[in-house]
């Protein structure tokens, strides 16, 4: 079935200065770090966009323990094609009967189907990404998030 999420304080990123930022704050705190696209992502972005973004910061930051989530919201054929690309964790949010079926199409390429998250800090209009992931990451900050 579907895996709890694997860190208690997601970020959602839109960019590779996103997710550089908040690579470089989990690398200051010594913390793992759950990265999650922009809403939908999968379907405007893609899976080849999503995973060139978190290999370069992932190689920018090596030491940094990760988890990437590509959210495919309600598309059951954008998370089978994350899943097909090589994506290994997708977050799904539509029917509880197709999100079974992708769970197990997920296990069977090594990867997991979350259908929700913790409440995320979103970076979209954050004028320091890697204070506030700081922040956030800390549990200093609660505020600016999304869910």
């Amino acid at each position: 079935m579907t895996a709890p999420a694997p860190h208690p304080r997601p970020i959602r990123i839109h960019s590779l200065t996103d997710a550089a930022a908040a690579c470089a704050a989990a690398a200051d705190l010594d913390v793992p770090l759950l990265l999650v696209s922009a809403p939908g992502a999968a379907a405007f972005a893609g899976a080849g966009w999503f995973g060139a973004v978190i290999a370069r910061a992932a190689a920018r930051h090596p030491s940094v323990a990760m988890t990437a989530v590509l959210d495919c919201a309600d598309r059951p054929g954008d998370a089978l094609a994350a899943l097909t690309s090589g994506i290994d964790t997708v977050l799904f949010t539509g029917r509880a009967d197709v999100a079974e079926r992708l769970a197990d199409i997920a296990a069977q390429h090594g990867a997991r189907l979350l259908k929700a998250l913790p409440e995320a800090l979103d970076l979209r209009n954050a004028r320091d990404p890697r204070r506030a992931c700081q922040s956030w990451l800390s549990g200093r900050d609660d505020g600016h998030v999304t869910e």
